[in-house]
């Protein structure tokens, strides 16, 4: 009998989501809603002043920054796990037309990503400030997770449409947006761990940070495409057929 784990992770869905979920996070995070305000996240998580952290103290700023990214993914999962279970209601092979206007949805997210559509320009965020430092730092994450920016919702929403294609399921779901704030996290954690160095790569992502928009927006539109004219579907059955046929899943 087959592994249920190893065949979802064989999906032939998943295998084409998975990278463009780690690709959407890492663009979001170079945009300019999060970019630009890094040096602030990384101050106000760990209650450092910008002289501190000129002196790069390192496990400080890890540790908060790690409890920032941890609160807005534990956000980001749960919600993509109650959007896949969504997804379960509405996909289908009977709904082979769904997968056709969520291309279309993702292609809408690009154009807002690309700064489009000036309703969703507008930024949607709790305004509650948790304490500054460490306790304070996941819950700051929380309140990130919760609210809408123009670079982060449609990216996200991007990847939890995308979830919806091929079969969707709660825990498809969630390990998409688990992989999307890894591509969001990572580099928070990086620079955290090399400030100096890490505020110099920043300033050059903020010179292109047009670039950065158009190119994000550009990939949205180009998977929007892909969705809604069903290449995406014939490339994840061709993926499913590959597997089913070259690759013996272990029982």
């Amino acid at each position: 009998m087959n592994s249920p784990f190893a065949e979802t992770i064989l999906n032939g869905s998943l295998l084409l989501a998975v990278p463009v979920a780690l690709l959407a996070g890492l663009v979001s995070f170079l945009s300019p809603c999060v970019l630009p305000l890094v040096p602030g996240y990384l101050g106000y998580v760990t209650g450092l002043s910008g002289v501190d952290l000129q002196k790069q103290r390192r496990g400080r700023m890890l540790v908060g920054i790690g409890l920032f990214v941890l609160g807005f993914s534990v956000i980001f999962v749960l919600l993509g796990g109650a959007f896949g279970q969504l997804g379960t209601l509405l996909t289908g092979p009977q709904n082979a037309w769904i997968t056709q206007l969520l291309g279309v949805l993702v292609i809408i997210m690009g154009i807002v990503f690309m700064g489009g559509f000036a309703w969703f320009q507008r930024d949607a965020k709790i305004h509650a400030k948790p304490p500054a430092g460490l306790w304070g730092a996941p819950l700051l994450g929380l309140t990130f997770g919760l609210g809408w920016a123009p670079c982060i919702g449609p990216t996200y929403s991007a990847v939890q449409l995308l979830s919806m294609s091929g079969g969707s399921s709660a825990a498809k779901g969630a390990l998409l947006a688990f992989v999307y704030s890894l591509g969001l996290g990572v580099p928070f954690l990086l620079i955290a761990l090399a400030v100096r160095r890490g505020m110099g790569v920043m300033s050059f992502f903020r010179t292109h940070r047009l670039a950065i928009q158009r190119v994000g927006g550009g990939i949205l539109i180009l998977l929007g495409i892909l969705m809604a004219t069903g290449v995406w579907g014939h490339w994840v059955t061709g993926l499913q057929y590959w597997f089913q046929t070259d690759v013996k899943l272990p029982i």
